[in-house]
């Protein structure tokens, strides 16, 4: 899926401007699917607006510049489902707190510790989202998408929770003097 997908997939929800569609992809319900940039969103919109997939409008503020507020037109709507009707691509999962942890051995313990706790709070902070995105989309697959997106995250909590004692060992191993790493030097 790309970002031209997405933003008709927000617009299918109901009007936005190109804001609106950054912030919902960057921390709003929309966020877990595609990244997009306001680099990549504003070229897609224009691209679609000259292909009549989406319509704008003016829409004046007091005290600030107008705002331009985008809707998806029919074709718009035939494109998104045309797009749905494609296999997914595989999900992509990074995680740099994976690389700190195989490397727990090298790092000291209280690095780890705090890595280990900021992952927690991450994977809280993103539990919330879906809480909140949950609520704001009214389409009959959220809830199962919810409560999926809400079994992998509990799923690495519970992990991290119940196992972070083995990981914090590990911390600093090859940092003392008898590891192979450090005789090295």
């Amino acid at each position: 899926m790309n970002v031209r997908t997405l933003c008709l997939a927000i617009l299918g929800c109901g009007d936005s401007t190109g804001y609106e569609i950054r912030k919902l992809v960057t921390d709003g319900h929309f966020s877990h699917f595609v990244d997009a940039s306001f680099g990549s969103i504003y070229p897609a919109l224009t691209r679609m607006e000259s292909e009549e997939l989406v319509v704008s409008r003016e829409e004046q503020q007091d005290g600030k510049p107008n705002r331009k507020v985008y809707s998806v037109t029919d074709a718009g709507r035939e494109e998104f489902l045309a797009a749905l009707s494609k296999p997914a691509q595989k999900d992509i999962f990074k995680s740099e707190f994976l690389l700190l942890a195989m490397c727990a051995e090298l790092m000291r313990p209280e690095d780890v510790r705090s890595a280990i706790d900021l992952q927690i709070e991450y994977l809280n902070s993103e539990l919330e989202i879906i809480e909140t995105a949950m609520r704001s989309v009214d389409l009959k697959g959220r809830d199962w998408v919810g409560d999926y997106g809400r079994t992998c995250l509990t799923t690495s909590l519970n992990y991290i929770l119940e196992n972070r004692t083995e990981l914090e060992a590990i911390a600093g191993t090859s940092l003392r003097p008898e590891s192979p790493l450090m005789a090295a030097e």
